[in-house]
């Protein structure tokens, strides 16, 4: 696949994740102009402002997932990546156990690290727990992203990404997580491997050279 057509896929699920607060903010901002009543509008700017702020989280995750936060060379306070990731799950019904034993990380980590959060989040479509562990092993970055959920459920697409069994042209915005993070993955000399997958539980493991740089350079 192209990197340009890999980018619009991308594109395509940034703006499916953010059409519903930038939508909320606008709606409210039409009613605002024609509401009158006091506690109306108390209720409106209420709305606006946490759709404003589910925006705002959204876009700085997504800026560390996605994009290239820092310049395609830089390390990355794992800190940052800690906070993008619980702001955005805030609102979810989905908590956060972040056990990540370094302090920073190469962008290739920094990106298999939270498109796999994302993924499996994602399959917790009732909410649970989501546990995050990384640490170094040598030259390598180990990673484990598990979740715990009284409904589990991975699409079939975003299942294969993971597996390494998707082709490109099979790749949707759905699945695009999934696939970025094997991609990146592969490209530093590591591997994802889907170890366990169930109604009520799913874990995958990632493996990453620890000084290897992200697939963009």
């Amino acid at each position: 696949m192209a990197n340009i057509d890999f980018a619009a896929i991308l594109c395509s699920r940034l703006c499916h994740d953010l059409v519903s607060p930038v939508g909320a903010i606008n709606n409210g901002l039409e009613i605002l102009h024609e509401e009158q009543e006091p506690s109306m509008k108390e209720a409106v700017l209420d709305l606006i402002e946490k759709s404003t702020k589910q925006t705002s989280n959204k876009l700085q995750f997504f800026r560390l997932a996605f994009g290239a936060a820092g310049g395609f060379s830089a390390s990355l306070d794992v800190r940052e990546c800690e906070k993008a990731m619980s702001a955005f799950l805030e609102g979810s019904k989905v908590d956060l156990d972040w056990d990540v034993q370094v302090s920073s990380g190469p962008k290739s980590f920094v990106k298999v690290l939270l498109n796999l959060g994302l993924v499996v989040s994602e399959a917790l479509i009732r909410g649970g727990h989501l546990k995050m562990s990384a640490w170094q092993e040598g030259g390598h970055m180990k990673m484990v992203i598990s979740g715990q959920a009284g409904k589990v459920i991975l699409q079939k697409a975003v299942e294969e990404s993971l597996k390494g069994n998707l082709s490109e042209d099979e790749v949707d915005p759905r699945a695009a997580p999934a696939f970025l993070a094997y991609e990146v993955a592969k490209g530093g000399g590591g591997d994802i491997r889907l170890s366990q997958l169930s109604d009520t539980e799913i874990e995958v493991h990632a493996t990453i050279d620890f000084e290897s740089k992200s697939i963009e350079e």
